[in-house]
């Protein structure tokens, strides 16, 4: 009888663990995309600006600047809690905005005015925040899904309806290859193109 009832508190107790362990897990992932949907709006909102500046001086790119509007727009409607076709409306973003800062590269008055060289930092600082978003969202994302497919937690999961969510990353690294700019110009002189490059090398999971 009483080794009975310990074998039931054990198992009592072992639940609750696994299952506030999920919770937690859950959470920690909800959390973490939320700080990749700050970076991407703040990276959104330097849109408007950024076409605005460029267009100014190379109007004939005009197909690049409302494709890249579009794009906008289309992430800001938002994608349904879809991770993956946020992720894809993201990447073409990221290489729209890395044309348009290639195309600056013609401008020398432009890349010399104020708001410009504004911009390029800005964006250089988000594009980082960015990629530490990511990593940190995917982490807690890989632990979460490894706990729902671990033996015992993986019954407690399918019984309770916790669902594997889905990583953030860009599938193909050759689409994410944005233009290049002239070495001549040095690292320094698109600091936002060092960044952007960094983020298409790095991995999605770390």
């Amino acid at each position: 009888m009483f080794i009975g009832l310990l074998i039931v508190v054990v198992l009592v107790v072992l639940f609750i663990f696994i299952y506030n362990r999920l919770i937690s897990l859950r959470v920690r992932a909800q959390n973490a995309w939320s700080d990749i949907d700050v970076q991407l709006k703040r990276r959104a909102d330097l849109v408007p600006n950024l076409v605005e500046t460029v267009k100014g001086y190379a109007a004939h790119e005009r197909g690049t600047f409302d494709e890249l509007t579009k794009l906008r727009a289309s992430a800001q409607r938002g994608d349904g809690g879809d991770v993956q076709a946020r992720a894809e409306t993201e990447r073409q973003i990221t290489a729209m905005i890395g044309r348009v800062m290639a195309v600056a590269e013609n401008y020398p008055d432009l890349k010399a005015s104020a708001n410009f060289q504004s911009l390029q930092h800005d964006l250089a600082d988000i594009e980082d925040q960015i990629q530490l978003a990511r990593r940190y969202y995917n982490g807690a994302v890989r632990d979460y899904n490894v706990m729902i497919e671990q033996v015992p937690s993986n019954i407690i999961a399918g019984s309770f309806g916790f669902k594997q969510a889905a990583f953030f990353q860009i599938e193909d690294a050759a689409d994410r290859a944005v233009p290049k700019v002239s070495h001549a110009l040095g690292p320094s002189t698109f600091p936002f193109m060092s960044a952007i490059s960094h983020l298409a090398r790095s991995p999605a999971v770390e």
